[in-house]
C-alpha cells in the first residue's frame, strides 16, 4: 500500500513514482540536514523574530515612537518603558520595532534589486562568453575595485540623504559578487551533456539560461545573499549612523545609533541598544547562511 503524500514515508522513499515526489523529497532531505544544526536553527528562528516583530510593530509596540515626553527624557528601563527612553523622550523599545521595519525593509529591497541583475549578468557572461564576457566582468571588476560603504556613500553623496537613495546606493555597490558567482556556476554548467542536448535540439540561448542554466545557479545563489544580508545590515546602518541613510526622526538602528552617541557613558541604553539589534540580526543572518551552505553547497557534503 502506498504512502500518504506528504508522509514522512512518501517524502523519504527511496524510489519515488513522480518527480513531483522527487522534488519534495529532496527538499524534506535538505531540511533534516538543517535541523541537525543547532546553530542554523537559532539564526532562523531569530530571523523569523525579527521578521515577525517588524511585521506586527504596530501591535507590539507600547507606544507611539514618534511622540516626544520631554518631562521624561533619558529614563532607565521601567514597567512604562521597558527599554528606556531616548534623550527626547522616545520610548526605545517602539522605536526599535520601528526601526527594524525600516533596517530590514532595507535589506530585503536590495536583496530584489541585486540577485536577479547578478544572476543575469553572470549568467549571460558565462554561457555567452567572448566579448560580452570581458565587457561584462570588467565593468563588474570597476565597482569590486572600491569599498562597498565608499562606493555607496559616493552614490548617496550624488542623490540625497534618505532611505531610498541609500537603498540604491546599496544594490549598486551589491550586484558584482552575485554575477561573479553566476558566472563561475554558469562556466561549469555550459560543459554538461544535458545543455549540449538542449541545445542540439533547438533551444534559443534565452531559452537555454532562463530554464536551465539559472535555475542551477539558485542554490548558491542563496547561500551568497544569506550571508551578504549581515554587510547589508551593516553598510545600510554605517549609512544612517553617517547621516545619508534614513533621515531624523524615522527609527532606524543606525540613525538611532548616530542621535545618542554623546549619551554612551552616561545613559549607555539609549545607543547600545539598536547597536544590540544590528549585532544580533547580523550575527543571525551569518548563521543562518552558514547553515543553508552546508545544506545547497555540494561542496560541503
Amino acid at each position: 500500500m502506498s504512502a500518504a503524500p506528504f508522509s514522512r514515508a512518501w517524502l523519504l522513499s527511496n524510489a519515488p513514482a513522480s518527480r513531483r515526489q522527487a522534488a519534495w523529497g529532496r527538499r524534506y532531505q535538505g531540511w533534516l540536514a538543517f535541523r541537525r544544526n543547532p546553530l542554523a536553527m537559532a539564526g532562523l528562528i531569530v530571523v523569523l523574530v525579527l521578521l515577525l516583530a517588524a511585521i506586527f510593530a504596530p501591535l507590539l509596540a507600547t507606544h507611539d515612537p514618534g511622540v516626544q515626553d520631554l518631562a521624561n527624557r533619558l529614563q532607565p528601563a521601567s514597567a512604562a518603558h521597558w527599554l528606556g527612553t531616548d534623550e527626547l523622550g522616545r520610548d526605545v523599545y517602539s522605536r526599535l520595532l520601528y526601526g527594524g521595519r525600516i533596517t530590514l525593509g532595507m535589506v530585503v529591497s536590495v536583496v530584489i534589486l541585486v540577485a536577479p541583475v547578478g544572476l543575469v549578468i553572470g549568467c549571460v557572461a558565462g554561457y555567452a562568453g567572448g566579448i560580452w564576457d570581458r565587457i561584462l566582468m570588467r565593468v563588474t571588476d570597476v565597482f569590486l575595485a572600491f569599498p562597498r560603504l565608499i562606493l555607496a556613500l559616493a552614490f548617496v553623496a550624488a542623490l540625497k540623504p534618505g532611505v531610498e537613495s541609500a537603498v540604491i546606493a546599496i544594490a549598486l555597490t551589491a550586484w558584482p559578487p552575485y554575477a561573479r558567482l553566476a558566472r563561475a556556476e554558469t562556466l561549469t554548467i555550459r560543459r554538461t551533456d544535458y545543455v549540449a542536448a538542449i541545445r542540439l535540439i533547438g533551444a534559443s540561448p534565452t531559452r537555454v539560461i532562463l530554464r536551465h542554466v539559472a535555475p542551477m545557479c539558485m542554490p548558491s545563489l542563496v547561500v551568497r545573499v544569506t550571508l551578504d544580508m549581515a554587510s547589508i545590515i551593516l553598510t545600510a546602518a554605517g549609512l544612517g549612523f553617517l547621516g545619508l541613510g534614513a533621515q531624523p526622526p524615522l527609527p532606524e538602528w543606525g540613525t538611532m545609533i548616530a542621535t545618542a552617541r554623546r549619551f554612551v557613558l552616561e545613559q549607555w541604553w539609549v545607543p547600545v541598544i539598536p547597536g544590540v539589534a544590528i549585532f544580533v540580526a547580523s550575527l543571525a543572518f551569518n548563521l543562518l547562511g552558514d547553515g543553508l551552505r552546508d545544506v545547497l553547497d555540494p561542496k560541503q557534503r
